[in-house]
């Protein structure tokens, strides 16, 4: 049993926070915000009972030393932004520096350092658990992309806390997530693209028990089509993954699964070239699939009607150029006039959804990326497993 945050005692307390502010930078600006807005439910909730909040992230791969481009000052300005109210940024995320800054009274938000200027922190190293630790009274992990490391500020530093929880942000990623595991509602729908078989291959094993459709996109669509010798010419194929995709075909067929794969392609010789995208129902050998075409994006907006739950995963195609976008963006309308639950996962996908402006007809945007797939493989999460009351 995983305590959260209503049923924790914050009164007068000092919150350790770990949060998930991996965000892109754009020179001094955070780019991209969906990671920071999706914690600031937990965050007011924490601010109008505790004293303070110690808020802590990591940033990029400074590789274990201070590196000034991983500040995460434009984090700090961002939040302070969004709060209206002072964000202090530590100087480091340990050391007596900080734990005067957290002794102020004044001082009622304070965004630590970047975690991983220090190597111990992704060594789990229990010494830097311990002076994490020792700045708090309570810990709450609002970190749901960051879940499945095994890291300090993750799993190591929580035994050292006997008051401690998720927060809002990590609940609600478990509640979803975990309908499409258990008791999914019916039918069932998953949408999987992305580039490759390899990175969805074990949510793909673990979920097709429990669908009712799996319809695939994206580049790795062309692996599936070339086990059933379906020409597609210079498309994206791991030749490695073809005898995975030929068994899921077969297990699919054993099952009565519908597995749809595109019967029509938006194809061009080149990703950015200057030659025309045209659609064909066969791949020219000389050119490459790069979207999903009009056809196929019509029978997967059909088998998204009448879905009562849907996850998505992974773009139909190179979404980010506009002449590849269409069927990406077919699938995100239609998901927005669907009726299900739907839940959309991928930091590409959920850039895609905001691309098409249907974010807020969506149930749910999973802020994980490893950590979403690992959930949806079956695999325990460091993260998770240390907030557990036994633990």
């Amino acid at each position: 049993m995983i305590p959260i945050l209503k049923d924790m005692t914050l009164e007068a307390k000092r919150v350790f926070l770990r949060v998930d502010y991996n965000v892109p930078l754009h020179g001094n600006q955070v780019g991209e915000a969906h990671r920071i807005d999706s914690t600031l439910p937990t965050l007011n909730f924490i601010l109008a009972r505790a004293k303070t909040v110690l808020l802590a992230s990591h940033l990029g791969r400074p590789g274990g030393k201070r590196d000034p481009q991983y500040s995460l000052e434009p984090v700090r300005a961002y939040l302070q932004s969004k709060l209206s109210q002072p964000v202090i940024l530590a100087p480091d995320c340990i050391g007596a520096d900080v734990e005067r800054l957290a002794a102020i009274a004044a001082n009622r938000i304070i965004l630590l350092e970047n975690l991983r200027f220090h190597p111990e922190e992704e060594a789990n190293e229990v010494e830097f658990c311990r002076a994490l630790a020792a700045l708090a009274d309570v810990y709450v992990n609002d970190a749901f992309g960051a879940a499945h490391r095994a890291h300090a500020s993750v799993s190591g530093m929580v035994r050292f806390f006997r008051a401690k929880g998720m927060g809002l942000l990590m609940q609600k990623e478990v509640d979803y997530l975990g309908r499409l595991l258990s008791s999914p509602q019916r039918p069932f729908v998953a949408v999987l693209g992305g580039a490759k078989v390899s990175d969805k291959i074990g949510v793909i094993h673990n979920l097709l028990p429990k669908l009712d459709a799996l319809l695939v996109g994206g580049g790795m669509a062309y692996t599936f089509l070339r086990t059933e010798n379906v020409p597609v010419g210079k498309s994206l194929v791991e030749e490695k993954q073809l005898a995975v995709a030929k068994d899921v075909l077969a297990r699919a067929q054993a099952m009565r699964l519908p597995l749809l794969l595109p019967s029509d392609h938006v194809v061009a010789q080149e990703v950015k070239g200057s030659d025309p995208a045209e659609t064909v129902s066969v791949i020219p050998a000389d050119k490459m699939g790069l979207d999903i075409g009009p056809g196929t994006a019509a029978e997967y907006a059909a088998k998204l009607s009448a879905a009562k739950l849907v996850l998505w995963n992974g773009p139909m195609g190179v979404f980010e150029e506009e002449r590849f976008f269409s069927g990406t963006r077919a699938v995100a309308f239609a998901l927005a006039a669907s009726k299900a639950v739907s839940i959309v996962a991928g930091g590409d996908t959920v850039a895609a959804v905001r691309l098409a402006g249907v974010e807020d007809k969506i149930s749910h945007l999973s802020t994980g990326g490893g950590a979403t797939l690992e959930f949806l493989e079956g695999k325990k999460l460091p993260g998770i497993e240390a907030l557990e009351t036994n633990s």
